[in-house]
């Protein structure tokens, strides 16, 4: 079962716990959009993923915001795999093409950089003949005091 991580404040400071309910990938909230990640071998967190026609914003268009959480979730997921504890501090994404709700697609994240507490990352959303939909760059703040194991970026091109 795949699970997220929540943010606590304790003693002054932040810290990660896991929790299933995350919107995203927790397979236990009802009104989640439950994406299994799974970590490859490059070090890419990816996910296969059908919207549903509830998350539209127009008729038969996903809402960009949900697009924009969706690869927000994979560059995530990519940080965490290095096991840092680190919130999205900036994102940015690029809508290519309309993402149609009941279409399969392919939501990829990787880490493209890694500083003292700063990680950048970068998610592609695509159809299965490889036709980028969406494209997303974001940088990741480490939370003070977090340990994290060192790990190579990834490079992907897109």
């Amino acid at each position: 079962m795949s699970q997220a991580i929540a943010i606590e404040e304790s003693e002054n400071h932040l810290q990660a716990r896991s929790q299933s309910a995350c919107f995203v990938c927790g397979q236990d909230n009802p009104h989640g959009l439950r994406l299994p990640f799974q970590r490859q071998d490059s070090g890419e967190m990816t996910a296969t993923w059908t919207p549903d026609p509830a998350w539209e914003g127009f008729r038969g268009i996903v809402h960009g915001g949900v697009v924009s959480t969706v690869l927000d979730e994979a560059m995530s997921k990519a940080v965490a795999a290095t096991g840092s504890q680190a919130l999205t501090a900036e994102l940015r994404v690029r809508f290519h093409r309309h993402v149609a709700s009941g279409g399969v697609f392919l939501v990829r994240g990787w880490i493209v950089k890694r500083n003292r507490r700063l990680i950048e990352a970068e998610a592609a959303l695509t159809a299965p003949g490889g036709t980028e939909h969406a494209h997303a760059w974001a940088r990741f703040l480490t939370l003070p005091g977090a340990s994290a194991r060192t790990a190579p970026a990834v490079s992907s091109a897109s």
